[in-house]
């Protein structure tokens, strides 16, 4: 099992929570990027830097994630593609990707990216704060401990 994270946009917060769950749990974990990120020297904590094309970091999660990994990304695209091959998908704000709901989310991103292409709304995402930081802490945590509880049962 390995966590892999889409750090391209990762929040410093986000980081910092899955580096320690990292060192402190021992899972290898990933961080993949197309800019040099730092990390803390562990022998669980990697980077893998990717080129700077639009969405090389999601690919090169993709192509190595495995069943049974788990995967931080804000990138819809790239959870409809994992949730169905039964890899753990959670987004910065401890959003949990499913089969039940991956359809109703992508459908909702296309309309909205729909909406800011015509101009119809503009802005983003509300700013990270710690109510999200919250809400990451303990999606990743429960995730995490049932991912482990799994491999350790096999």
């Amino acid at each position: 099992m390995k966590i892999w994270v889409d750090a391209d946009a990762c929040p410093g917060l986000v980081k910092d929570i899955i580096v320690n769950a990292a060192i402190r749990r021992a899972i290898e974990t990933v961080f993949v990027a197309n800019k040099l990120i730092s990390l803390p020297s562990s022998d669980y904590l990697s980077f893998m830097q990717v080129d700077k094309g639009p969405d090389a970091a999601d690919l090169y999660i993709k192509d190595n994630a495995k069943k049974l990994d788990l995967v931080v990304s804000q990138d819809i695209l790239l959870a409809h593609m994992l949730v169905s091959g039964g890899v753990v998908v959670i987004d910065p704000r401890g959003k949990k990707y499913t089969e039940d709901n991956i359809g109703q989310v992508v459908a909702t991103r296309n309309l909205m990216q729909g909406l800011r292409d015509s101009g119809e709304i503009t802005g983003g995402q509300k700013q990270f704060g710690d109510k999200e930081k919250r809400a990451f802490a303990a999606v990743f945590d429960q995730e995490l401990t049932k991912l482990l509880k799994f491999r350790n049962s096999i």
